[in-house]
């Protein structure tokens, strides 16, 4: 099989656009913003940024090490776990691109510090940065109990999957008007069914929503 030269290899990677594991930058000039797509990679499906590139795949080139330093800054000071990365540069038409491949954390949630300081957790969807839900905080938290967990099956899992069937879909809060549960309970039975693929939640018109996965009708039925 052929090798690809460092343009060739670049250009196809260009040519896949931004998405869930793929984002261009231009230049980086705030390490907290770049923090914030190192939190999303890790806690979704891991990702790679290609530095130097502008957003409508034009080659711009990384212009100094600064790009790296930024990296770094962004990785061990402002995210929380630090981030693992791994850094190559190629050289395409005359001019240096960064790549910087991050893989998906085993120790979810990460953190981004922000401007003012405080640690948010987020999640890569198609090729935006989401703030993560109470509800995915939950997920990951319960994800850290023993394996080999039951999962008791009470009139409060029931009426949440009746509510599914009836409204098809529903957001954190109207789950909580309709059941009349408090958020904090609402959250983790959600998350204890996302957890167990019988609730699935769904990114529409920037808010999350969430939905009943196709076989949870055998829980109806007894089956």
């Amino acid at each position: 099989m052929k090798t690809l030269t460092d343009t060739q290899y670049i250009h196809a990677l260009i040519a896949e656009g931004e998405h869930q594991q793929q984002d261009f930058k231009f230049e980086i000039s705030d390490a907290r913003k770049i923090a914030k797509t190192l939190s999303a990679f890790s806690n979704t499906d891991g990702g790679r940024l290609l530095i130097g590139v502008k957003d409508n795949g034009k080659i711009a080139g990384v212009r100094s090490d600064e790009e790296q330093y930024m990296i770094e800054a962004a990785a061990r000071l402002y995210c929380r776990p630090e981030v693992s990365y791994s850094t190559q540069t190629y050289q395409v038409e005359g001019r240096s691109v960064l790549l910087v491949q991050i893989d998906e954390s085993d120790r979810k949630p990460v953190y981004a510090k922000d401007e003012a300081g405080k640690y948010l957790a987020y999640l890569r969807i198609k090729d935006e940065n989401i703030l993560a839900t109470p509800v995915h905080l939950c997920i990951w938290q319960q994800s850290e109990s023993p394996q080999g967990e039951l999962m008791e099956y009470t009139e409060r899992e029931q009426l949440l999957l009746d509510l599914l069937e009836q409204n098809d879909r529903l957001s954190l809060n109207r789950y909580c008007r309709l059941a009349r549960l408090s958020r904090r309970a609402a959250e983790h039975l959600l998350a204890k069914l996302i957890r167990y693929d019988i609730v699935e939640p769904v990114f529409e018109g920037h808010k999350f929503h969430f939905k009943p996965r196709l076989f949870h009708l055998s829980l109806d039925k007894g089956t």
